[in-house]
């Protein structure tokens, strides 16, 4: 969803939202740059956003810019997948958890019917199974 320009400093970034183009100047939290520093999680999800990381000591996840996170995250928190209806509308959102919040009620539906019975292990599987279902569906996965 978005993509760093240029440093603008010690940990500042020029960002720009590839969704709407608007740009704007983020910084790592000095607490997390040790967490920035380590690309590891871009081994597992290439697409990850590039200031989210995983921290190996606690295995939770962390925005290193959420002091300075965008307004597109503030509002939608961390979520896995966007899914949009045909129009491009948003119809949900998978948050990490594997949990959907719904903002369709057909998409709502399909999750129950047919997502919810997933019980894969391994998150690329359920990932590709989830999309394969959701897009089946009529719905776009954007990630």
């Amino acid at each position: 969803m978005f993509q760093i320009l240029e440093p603008c400093g010690s940990y500042s970034f020029l960002i720009e939202n590839n969704y709407t183009g608007k740009k704007q100047i983020v910084s790592v939290t000095p607490a997390l740059y040790h967490l920035y520093d380590d690309l590891e999680i871009f081994t597992d999800r290439p697409e990850a956003c590039p200031f989210f990381r995983k921290n190996p000591l606690d295995s939770l996840y962390y925005c290193t810019i959420h002091l300075t996170r965008p307004d597109v995250c503030q509002e939608y928190g961390c979520w896995r997948f966007l899914i949009c209806d045909s129009l491009g509308n948003r119809a949900g959102r998978v948050m990490q958890s594997r949990h959907l919040h719904a903002d369709s009620p057909h998409l709502r539906q399909i999750w129950n019917m047919y997502v919810s019975i997933l019980h894969e292990a391994d998150d690329d599987t359920w990932d590709r199974k989830m999309c394969e279902i959701v897009q089946k569906a009529g719905f776009e996965i954007r990630s």
